[in-house]
């Protein structure tokens, strides 16, 4: 998609600090971070929210849940503990309409998280 901006990451277009890729996933560091540790894991295909995931995607998804522990062991955040975070829609918070799951990490994470 031309006019997405996880889109155009993923395709080099727009500069991102991008610390992990293969040939299905990006992981990048968040331009707003919540937390000391914040990346954002991304299928290069685009995917529009978690309601548009098929049993096609399982393996996708599985491996971005892998990649973020691997990315949170290697920032040494995995020990203490870190949060993933897939929002669904406006009301849940989701910005960019392409999928995305937050790495947070670094600091005491709240509960409620809302």
């Amino acid at each position: 998609m031309s006019d997405c901006i996880f889109c155009r990451i993923a395709a080099g277009e727009i500069p991102a600090d991008i610390i992990y890729e293969d040939e299905d996933i990006v992981a990048f560091r968040d331009i707003n971070p919540q937390a000391p540790q914040h990346i954002q894991i991304i299928p290069k295909r685009h995917i529009e929210t978690i309601l548009d995931l098929t049993d096609d995607d399982i393996t996708l998804t599985g491996r971005m849940v892998l990649v973020a522990n691997k990315i949170a062991r290697e920032a040494g955040i995995a020990e203490r503990g870190y949060r993933l975070v897939f929002n669904c829609r406006r009301d849940a918070g989701q910005e960019v309409f392409h999928i995305h799951l937050h790495l947070l990490g670094g600091r005491r994470m709240n509960w409620p998280p809302g």
